[in-house]
């Protein structure tokens, strides 16, 4: 995976740089210029744009105005501090394949940095349940969507839930008081069950569908 990272402040540039290369991901390119960093986007061709959203002399949403007019292939992600539904709703539409957070997890960014190069859209888990109620806006619900959640297990059910609401797999599991590999195991068989590819697409489906957890105390269910 070959990546440009664009951002103002060089403190966090430099740390985000050293945490991916450490990871086997080839920064081509790190800047702080919003400008130059499209420039060397043009020239180098990476498969990922890694943009800040709040720059002073081009926010990133400008920037993906600007991608978007000239039709550059890198797909776009946006890092940011901002949870703000607008923003991301925003950055969405503009064609960022993703909206992450910079308080995220090392693994958890470095994951969703992967699932974006397969095609998928990835957003911070926080931000899961908000992009599933954007998604479910605009998408009224299909009763036909409920058979596929009848081959789900109770556990698988209950982790469903906890997507849903944009938990990480090790909220979940520290909510469950099970593993972070078995919450992986259930994601990956809820995902196969449902017929979706993304953690986003399967809370999307949820909230349509009314899967929502309500306010309970934790349930002991057998793995």
């Amino acid at each position: 995976m070959r990546v440009i990272l664009i951002d103002d402040h060089a403190l966090f540039r430099v740390g985000l740089q050293g945490l991916l290369e450490r990871r086997g991901i080839d920064v081509v390119a790190a800047v702080g210029d919003p400008e130059e960093g499209m420039r060397l986007a043009a020239a180098e061709k990476p498969d990922l744009l890694l943009i800040d959203l709040r720059m002073p002399k081009m926010d990133g949403l400008s920037v993906l105005r600007q991608l978007a007019r000239e039709q550059m292939a890198p797909s776009a992600v946006v890092l940011t501090t901002s949870p703000d539904e607008t923003d991301l709703a925003t950055a969405l539409q503009l064609g960022a394949r993703g909206y992450l957070l910079k308080d995220m997890e090392p693994d958890e960014l470095v994951a969703s940095l992967h699932e974006i190069l397969t095609g998928n859209v990835a957003v911070a888990p926080g931000l899961t349940s908000v992009l599933a109620e954007l998604v479910k806006q605009g998408h009224p619900s299909s009763k036909d969507d409920h058979q596929w959640f009848d081959s789900l297990t109770p556990r698988e059910l209950e982790i469903l839930e906890h997507l849903s609401e944009g938990q990480s797999n090790k909220a979940i599991a520290q909510r469950l008081e099970i593993t972070d590999g078995t919450v992986k195991l259930h994601v990956k068989a809820v995902l196969r069950k449902l017929g979706v590819r993304s953690r986003v697409e399967a809370a999307v489906m949820a909230v349509e569908n009314g899967f929502r957890r309500h306010e309970r105390g934790t349930r002991k269910i057998a793995d």
